[in-house]
């Protein structure tokens, strides 16, 4: 339920409430000499206030029940719906003590203004009031509000239960994955790396020619178990390990540089209230976009920029490289797999080859509203 903004249902309730009242007020016994403006003015009050019972549940109790011993002052024999509305309203908002003491006091103040009117006797004013609200009425408008709270939770709870179950499912079946590529794949890659080193040491130990294959068996079978090794550490990354965000960006910039890449970071802005979700998809858009720089962009620089806004994560990583607008690259899983992040938070990305030479990975990921 959003209570933070009145929406046209509300208002639609509260004018239906208004104009009963009113409707109701000129069409009983009042004064005539009275204050009859007044009067209305307090009954139109009463049932447009209830626009705002989401918002601000416990002022409009209090609002509708002033309202309620007003017009009843003024002489206006009108039950006192618009306040059993207000009563569901805060009782189903959690405001039960609220609702029990303001409801007291207007119990209380009803036979006073009912009497203050000078319509009737003592007698009849206490009758009228037990009429405009009755103890039956109260009981029910908060007893219907607590039911539906309490329906309300066991339905969010029950939600949270099947998240989190479906969460565990996805472990477990991320996990058992992961040990069994493990157990079936890297045993043999392993073997097929270290025998086509052996062979490559002992052809050039001897001083023969080293085969071609054979040197393309090599630098597949490291490229294999770095790509597995990889895709283990992801498949076991249970977020019970530290999350990775922008603190950590640097150390990407400083490993890029370590192979030889000429990497430069710059950091605009102070990245305070950054959602962790967005500071994990931040950081893997950065070593994804630096790893395929460094495999496949044959590029000596790369620039990092991450700008810090209010409301926006902007990140952009450009390379000098081969890529060439009428020869973009085909996506690999990398790219799907960051664009798979950005679209889960809501943001944009933007993966292309620049018109003078270069590859240019730009996200932007909303920081408020970001779970």
């Amino acid at each position: 339920m959003d209570r933070g903004r009145i929406g046209v249902g509300d208002w639609a309730i509260a004018g239906g409430v208004a104009a009963a009242l009113l409707v109701t007020g000129m069409a009983g016994r009042h004064p005539t000499t009275g204050p009859d403006l007044l009067g209305c003015v307090l009954l139109a009050a009463g049932g447009l206030g209830l626009a705002a019972r989401r918002r601000a549940p416990v002022a409009v109790l209090a609002g509708t029940g002033l309202c309620a011993v007003g017009y009843q002052a003024a002489g206006f024999d009108v039950p006192a719906v618009a306040y059993l509305f207000a009563v569901y309203a805060a009782v189903r908002a959690g405001h039960r003590t609220a609702a029990v003491v303001v409801s007291m006091a207007v119990l209380a103040a009803l036979p006073l203004a009912a009497l203050a009117s000078g319509l009737h006797d003592t007698g009849e004013a206490f009758a009228r009031a037990r009429g405009a609200l009755e103890l039956a009425w109260l009981i029910a408008a908060g007893a219907a509000g607590e039911a539906l709270r309490q329906a309300e939770r066991r339905a969010d709870e029950a939600e949270r239960t099947r998240e989190e179950a479906a969460r565990h499912r996805a472990d477990e079946e991320r996990l058992r994955i992961a040990r069994e590529l493990h157990d079936s794949l890297t045993h043999q890659i392993s073997i097929v790396k270290l025998q086509a080193e052996v062979a490559v040491h002992v052809a050039r130990r001897r001083g023969e020619p080293v085969p071609e294959a054979l040197l393309a068996i090599q630098a597949a079978g490291r490229e294999a178990a770095r790509e597995l090794r990889a895709t283990l550490e992801a498949l076991r990354d249970d977020d019970t390990t530290p999350p990775r965000g922008l603190d950590h960006v640097p150390e990407l910039v400083e490993r890029a540089r370590s192979i030889g890449l000429d990497a430069t970071l710059t950091i605009e802005g102070q990245p305070h209230d950054v959602p962790a979700a967005v500071e994990r998809t931040a950081y893997r858009i950065v070593q994804e976009s630096l790893t395929n720089i460094a495999r496949h962009a044959d590029a000596a620089k790369a620039s990092v920029r991450i700008d810090c806004r209010s409301d926006v994560l902007a990140i952009r990583v450009d390379d000098d490289g081969r890529a060439v607008p009428d020869n973009a690259p085909t996506p690999g899983i990398g790219l799907l797999g960051m664009r798979e992040r950005v679209t889960a938070l809501g943001g944009r990305l933007r993966a292309e080859p620049r018109s003078e030479g270069g590859f240019t990975v730009q996200a932007e990921l909303p920081v408020e509203g970001t779970a």
